[in-house]
């Protein structure tokens, strides 16, 4: 592990963030993409990752709460940058909610046990995976059902992801002003 107070910070996202000498970058710009762009679910992204805000969606399909989590250095890196470093995950964990009356006050609402989705994006500014569909616009795209947390949902990104990110265009498709842990916001 990388002793932080000897070496400055740009050195360590450096490491973190460079593909190995004589590797393809497409084999190594993110755990989470195989040789062919196909994208899968981060395991314990609730563990391993940064929570950069959340949601609350109060009516229809998407209704709940919105989580959305990335990889420390990709957040260490955007606040340096003000852009998310090439193979940064974001993945957003949709929850249902429940709804009582508390101290707080009546009709409170919490985040249940019960997960609708996930949605997981990848940062590729190289444009790597041309030919495969889900990819595009600077990103990987996925959509992952319960059912088949396995398999990536969407088959098109531009039918099945970007109308939703169209109006984040301002921000690389991604809706920055929700995530206060991007801006170092106590």
């Amino acid at each position: 592990m990388i002793n932080s107070n000897r070496f400055p910070l740009a050195l360590i996202l450096g490491l973190a963030l460079t593909a190995p000498v004589g590797v393809s970058s497409a084999e190594t710009f993110s755990a989470y993409v195989d040789t062919e762009g196909n994208i899968s679910l981060p395991q314990d992204f609730r563990l391993r990752m940064v929570h950069l805000g959340s949601w609350f969606v109060p009516e229809g399909d998407a209704s709940g709460f919105h989580d959305v989590y990335t990889e420390a250095e990709s957040a260490t890196a955007y606040r340096a940058t003000g852009k998310f470093p090439d193979g940064a995950t974001l993945v957003k964990e949709l929850r249902a909610s429940d709804s009582a009356d508390y101290t707080t006050g009546k009709g409170v609402h919490s985040a249940s046990t019960r997960i609708k989705q996930w949605f997981v994006m990848v940062k590729d500014a190289k444009g790597r995976f041309t030919g495969n569909p889900t990819w595009g616009d600077g990103w990987g795209w996925a959509l992952f059902k319960t059912d088949a947390p396995e398999v990536n949902a969407s088959k098109d990104y531009q039918a099945d992801c970007l109308s939703c990110h169209i109006p984040a265009q301002e921000t690389d498709l991604v809706y920055i002003h929700a995530y206060p842990t991007l801006s170092g916001a106590r």
